[in-house]
């Protein structure tokens, strides 16, 4: 800590709090200060601390112990940098380490040294496609040329005008920035930031003054070295947003570092688009700069939709309320969680901790911290026609998910969307009414609790806003990890008619549909069989059909219908109740299938269930009820059909952009079957949320390669919190889990690990014909996609 730049304070600061922190039960930590003069000192404790570094500098020769370079190798095992700017973080302080051979946290020699060059870093990311302030460069020789005229002629061409922002090339902490607004505050600005540090003379940047958001981006990097081979991961920390305060024209040192100045909100107040571009902008500067365990990078969302990057650094202020902790503390790392974590990482990357337990792994031998369960919070019940059997896979998530690992919070959603904390003398009761029931207000909770409370929400709500989106929009909102796919795709999903027309426009097969409004029935009287023959002819669709809603599942008033009076009073009957939209659709036949798909960027569908339907579909009684119904899994069907089903099912999840897990029915048609006179897979629907009974199918398909309902369940809550953290900033403001235990621990079982990461390999591939790929003609409901 201290060392020789102008940031000295701010280090000191940093090391303080690096040393109160520090795990004292695994580390054994020796406090080294440099002055500003290059001595180092092993800083005593009554001196650590102090208020600033005047408070003892005096007194350190007579009372801390000097050390040279030399002897510092012998006393050390490793170092924690707290260096901030020159000397520290440049390179300097890096080089001697290496030279030293000792093992030190943070970006390496070249990273560091580009990551203090903040022209040269400008130069190497605009080189790479990432979007910096426009500005110039003036080096030292050329100030006493320079003018104001001249300075706004040179900004003029590369587009910059006043206002601008004036800062030197190599400091930090906002040390002799200004933002100046007229032409004649251009030289002193100039100066100042050239003389920001009074021993030299340094290139100054005058660049484009921005507005919009401004943020803060913090990432930190997951090593891990199994038996040598050291693994990296870059994940970021919840965003925090900084608002000035008034009267201020720029996020200046006071406001950094004096507590209760300006406002730093995390997470910050974006969209989760934005939160995703900025996450991306600062993933792709980090690698372009090449630094390492720790990347903080500043910058803006603009007005006008650009996200701007403005000061990359490699090492971060680590007061004790900055913005590393304030951040980690979002994920429900603790100081030391989080100083542990880095330390780790290093050591893994040093191959002095490895993750093998192998008898040669040469590693330093450190107990494994106690492990911190997930809180998971689980919907159940909720406001569509599904909320019974929701009821019963929700229930069966909460006595799946593994105590050892998880802390469960059974919430029970009511009809109108509230929420409910519910015991288990609640949640064991067998319909949702009695629980609606018996919920008090003393178990009610606001959505907004939910990331007080819970580290991750499983959603076992079917159908309705459970799955139609909205809860994924309200969770994405929340920042709140979640199971399966996001707001889109589930919004597509929940809508058949849309969903099958977008993969049709894909190339897949999928039943020709229409639908038809309530409206439009009632008002036809006595005109319904001419209407339905002109329809039905309209939209080349023969008898019989299914009649179904176009956006329930779980077989809810699903009805065939085999003549028109049949249709007639199958849609009568329909209309009676609360639906306002019926879906007409082409009955399929062939082999009748459905498939679990589980996996993120690499999704593997699961051996197929034959699905046999006594009465020609599917009743609810034959998913759900014990005893009743039958699912043959694997299905009974050739390895080169059940392949093909597998690939085309996959292509379709991934088409769709589903993640994590979902269920997809089919059906199979021989050639012989096949209108189109070859094989093909026929898409019927996907069940984005698919249900997790005790019983269900799913859970045969899991079994066939080796899972456990358990270890399913796990994999589907580690998907989720793997996908989540690659496409948003996670609040969870009172969370408690760590990143390792979330994201990037692997899945130990390895069954699991065979289930999500090594696809099947089909024996063949999805065949599709030219009229599969027909487009849609025009229904009751208008459908525009673009393609991408």
């Amino acid at each position: 800590m201290g060392g020789r730049s102008i940031e000295r304070e701010v280090s000191f600061n940093s090391g303080r709090t690096i040393c109160d922190h520090l795990d004292a039960g695994r580390y054994a930590v020796i406090p080294i200060f440099q002055t500003d003069t290059g001595s180092l000192f092993i800083l005593p404790q009554h001196f650590l601390h102090r208020g600033k570094i005047s408070d003892f500098l005096h007194r350190l020769e007579t009372e801390a112990e000097r050390l040279s370079w030399d002897e510092l190798k012998k006393r050390v095992d490793f170092v924690y940098i707290a260096q901030h700017g020159r000397y520290g973080e440049d390179g300097i302080l890096q080089g001697m380490l290496e030279v030293l051979s000792i093992p030190y946290l943070g970006t390496k020699v070249l990273g560091s040294a580009v990551g203090m060059d903040k022209a040269t870093q400008k130069q190497i990311l605009a080189s790479a496609g990432v979007d910096v302030a426009r500005g110039l460069v003036i080096q030292p020789t050329h100030l006493a040329d320079l003018s104001p005229t001249i300075l706004l002629e040179q900004l003029a061409t590369v587009g910059v005008q006043l206002p601008v922002i004036v800062k030197p090339v190599h400091e930090g902490s906002s040390l002799g920035i200004t933002l100046v607004k007229t032409p004649e505050a251009l030289m002193p600005a100039i100066t100042l930031a050239a003389t920001a540090d009074a021993r030299r003379t340094q290139p100054v940047i005058v660049e484009e003054a921005l507005e919009g958001m401004e943020f803060v981006c913090v990432s930190l990097e997951k090593i891990k070295n199994v038996d040598g081979i050291v693994s990296r991961t870059w994940f970021s920390l919840p965003l925090t947003e900084v608002v000035i305060e008034k009267e201020s024209s720029f996020f200046d040192y006071e406001q950094k570092y004096m507590p209760g100045r300006a406002l730093k909100i995390t997470p910050a107040r974006c969209t989760p688009e934005t939160a995703e571009r900025i996450v991306a902008a600062c993933h792709q500067a980090t690698a372009v700069l090449g630094f390492s365990t720790l990347s903080r990078i500043d910058g803006f969302a603009t007005k006008d939709g650009r996200i701007v990057l403005i000061d990359p650094n490699t090492l971060t202020g680590m007061a004790p309320s900055t913005f590393l902790f304030n951040q980690a503390a979002e994920i429900g790392m603790s100081h030391t969680d989080l100083i542990n974590f880095m330390i780790e990482n290093e050591l893994h990357a040093y191959g002095l901790l490895q993750d093998s337990n192998s008898a040669d792994s040469q590693g330093v031998s450190m107990e494994t911290a106690p492990e911190k369960k997930i809180r998971v919070a689980v919907l159940l019940g909720g406001d569509s026609n599904e909320r019974e059997v929701s009821l019963e896979s929700g229930r069966n998530v909460c006595y799946k998910l593994s105590p050892q690992r998880y802390d469960v919070l059974p919430i029970f959603v009511n009809d109108n969307m509230e929420l409910f904390h519910v015991p288990q003398k609640l949640l064991i009761k067998n319909t949702t009414r009695l629980i609606a029931e018996g919920v008090t207000p003393e178990m009610h909770l606001e959505w907004s609790d939910l990331p007080r409370i819970a580290d991750f929400v499983f959603i076992g709500l079917h159908g309705g806003r459970g799955e139609n989106g909205s809860v994924q929009g309200a969770l994405e909102m929340l920042g709140l990890p979640y199971n399966g796919p996001g707001v889109l795709a589930s919004a597509l999903c929940i809508n058949k008619f849309k969903t099958n027309a977008f993969l049709r426009s894909k190339g897949f097969a999928t039943p020709q549909s229409l639908l038809l409004e309530k409206a439009t029935w009632l008002a036809l009287n006595n005109n319904k069989e001419t209407y339905l023959t002109k329809l039905l002819e309209q939209h080349s669709l023969t008898l019989p059909l299914i009649v179904k809603p176009h956006d329930d599942g779980c077989s809810v008033m699903v009805s065939k219908a085999t003549t028109l009076l049949e249709l007639i009073d199958i849609l009568d009957a329909y209309f009676s109740s609360n639906k306002t939209v019926a879906m007409l659709e082409e009955m399929i036949l062939g082999v009748e299938l459905t498939v679990g798909i589980l996996g993120n960027e690499n999704p593997q569908a699961l051996p197929p269930s034959l699905a046999v339907a006594k009465k020609g579909i599917l009743t609810q009684e034959e998913k759900f009820l014990p005893g009743e119904g039958e699912n043959q899994t694997p299905a009974p069907l050739p390895s080169t059909v059940l392949a093909l089903v597998q690939q085309t099912v996959r292509d379709a999840f991934v088409a769709i952009g589903c993640v994590g897990y979902s269920r997809i029915d089919c059906f199979y048609q021989s050639a012989e079957v096949s209108p189109t006179g070859k094989e093909r897979v026929v898409l019927l629907e996907f069940n984005t949320v698919p249900a997790l009974t005790p019983a269900t199918c799913i859970f045969h398909q899991a079994a066939e390669i080796g899972i456990s309902p358990m270890e399913f369940i796990d994999a589907i809550v580690k998907l989720g919190l793997e996908h989540h953290q690659k496409i948003i900033v996670t609040p969870a403001s009172c969370s408690t889990t760590t990143v390792d235990e979330t994201v990037f621990k692997p899945i130990p079982e390895e069954a699991l690990q065979a289930a999500v990461e090594e696809p099947i390999k089909p024996e063949t591939k999805r065949k599709s014909t030219q009229d599969e790929s027909a487009s849609l003609e025009p229904a009751q409901e208008s459908f525009t996609m673009s393609l991408f």
